[in-house]
């Protein structure tokens, strides 16, 4: 009996230690916190697990734009506004506007070559006149997507010819008098060189189709028409027309110095500006001599005390157009009394009249913008800024188009001291010329304020106000087709455009 007791004990003792340690904690695992990546700047932590650091940010923007669209175009410019540029109940939008969302990846990790960094940022948009606010419809976008390693570059990311332009660090709307490509991008292959001392340069080679390439034009099969339109006959015009590829790409070399009171550069393009065949396409009817054309430009940024900044640039090409603009078409109606127009493509070629078939002839275009901002306080800034295009054909090339001007109509059928011959382009009857300036050259400039107010750091909320005058070429006594619900107009003139956008943006970037 003493034994069972002895045994029964035990066994309870077993059973109760059991059940006391099945009620024990188990120990978990360490969790692993994200640690702070310090080597790169605010907002960057390790991927945990890896010696990679990464930051995601991005932005939400929500902009109302008057007599602007597409972004902040000023209306009559670019081939998406010029149609608007009628002024018209039916084909004008008063009011036009954008919301839009990006997020974006800062991924850099440190290795034996220096820093090996991929950047990535794309979204999702509405923006009018292109899209409509009905439904659930959006536009997805991206601008940058790039890798830099040993001091190399390659994709998409800003041109390496741009310099200074007061687009979006000064002002909310797409910059006309400046080829600057931060807005949208454009795919690189480049390298740069360190010298020391802030010093550096870069070779870069880059798609022509991301310079606002203005085309060159065989002025027998194309040419220039209203609402915006340049019918352009490139060589390889299959591939540049739908930004798939390309004969020759734009070759860019730049040096600048980065210091902390500013920078300060200069730069170079060498651009293909060749045509296709004369005449209807077709290797039998040959094609005009290959014509590179180029572009320099020189700019740079001084930060003044208290934070201000004052910027310049200042560009010149021949037969390189989208280096020294975004803006190569013009069209802006004046109620129902005159209309300005304005082209500017790369370069053009003819094969009719006594000169047969012609050499290319490139276009010149020079610019110069400059940008003033202060900060009147952490929450309240102020900008000022402006720039001027000129855009310049040679006599051959003045001769080359006035040759396809509308026929007379009487005799002589000669315009503008050239007889008419085929295609009819540009599409201004001048008759004999009498009156008119006779020159497709033009001009035009943008002078503009924004004021910022920051409740908080990262909430931009802001309103500009932009005067543009453009100085039209044909000047003068002109007869422009019926075009829309415009009649037609007797009368070719200088034309100007008062813009303002709304803009409120939430960054959350660190």
């Amino acid at each position: 009996m003493v034994k069972s007791l002895l045994l029964g004990t035990a066994a309870g003792l077993v059973a109760v230690a059991g059940a006391q340690a099945a009620d024990m904690p188990v120990k978990a695992k360490p969790v692993q916190y994200v640690k702070i990546c310090s080597l790169y700047g605010d907002g960057f932590y390790y991927i945990p697990g890896t010696d990679t650091c990464l930051k995601m940010g991005g932005y939400l923007r929500v902009q109302a734009e008057y007599n602007m669209g597409a972004g902040g175009v000023v209306v009559g410019s670019g081939t998406t506004e010029a149609p608007q540029g009628r002024f018209t109940r039916d084909l004008t939008n008063d009011f036009n506007y954008r919301t839009r969302g990006a997020i974006s990846w800062d991924v850099r990790q440190q290795t034996e070559f220096g820093t090996l960094r991929t950047y990535i940022r794309f979204g999702a948009e509405n923006t009018t006149p292109a899209n409509s606010g009905a439904g659930t419809a959006f536009n997805p976008f991206w601008d940058r997507a790039f890798l830099q390693f040993a001091g190399f570059t390659v994709g998409r990311t800003q041109s390496f010819f741009d310099l200074f332009t007061y687009g979006g660090g000064m002002s909310y709307h797409n910059v006309r008098v400046s080829g600057d490509t931060g807005a949208a991008g454009i795919t690189v292959w480049a390298y740069t060189a360190q010298f020391g001392n802030g010093i550096s340069g870069s070779l870069s080679i880059e798609d022509p189709a991301g310079h606002n390439k203005a085309n060159t034009v065989d002025l027998a099969t194309g040419g220039f028409a209203l609402n915006g339109v340049i019918t352009a006959d490139n060589a390889f015009q299959a591939q540049n027309a739908a930004a798939n590829g390309f004969r020759n790409p734009d070759i860019i070399a730049n040096l600048r110095m980065d210091q902390a009171w500013g920078f300060v550069g200069v730069s170079g393009a060498v651009h293909d500006a060749s045509g296709a065949y004369y005449g209807t396409n077709n290797v039998i009817n040959g094609h005009p001599a290959d014509k590179m054309g180029w572009a320099v430009a020189a700019g740079g940024q001084l930060n003044l005390q208290g934070g201000d900044q004052i910027g310049a640039n200042v560009c010149y090409t021949q037969g390189a157009v989208g280096f020294c603009t975004n803006a190569n078409v013009w069209q802006i109606y004046n109620a129902g009394t005159s209309v300005g127009l304005a082209w500017a493509p790369d370069g053009v070629f003819d094969n009719v009249g006594a000169a047969g078939p012609t050499a290319i002839e490139l276009t010149s275009v020079w610019s110069f913008l400059v940008g003033y901002q202060h900060i009147w306080s952490p929450q309240w800034r102020t900008s000022l800024f402006g720039g001027y295009v000129n855009v310049r054909f040679n006599q051959n090339a003045t001769n080359l188009i006035n040759q396809h001007l509308p026929t007379p109509a009487t005799a002589p059928f000669v315009a503008c001291g050239m007889p008419v011959l085929g295609v009819v382009s540009p599409p201004i009857n001048v008759n004999h010329g009498e009156g008119n300036s006779c020159s497709p050259n033009f001009s035009f400039y943008e002078i503009g304020t924004r004021t910022q107010y920051n409740p908080t750091p990262q909430l931009d909320i802001g309103l500009e106000i932009l005067y543009t005058h453009l100085n039209t070429a044909y000047k003068g006594l002109g007869v422009t087709a019926a075009n829309g619900s415009q009649p037609p107009h007797n009368l070719v003139d200088d034309q100007n455009v008062w813009s303002a956008m709304l803009r409120w943006q939430r960054n959350f970037y660190p």
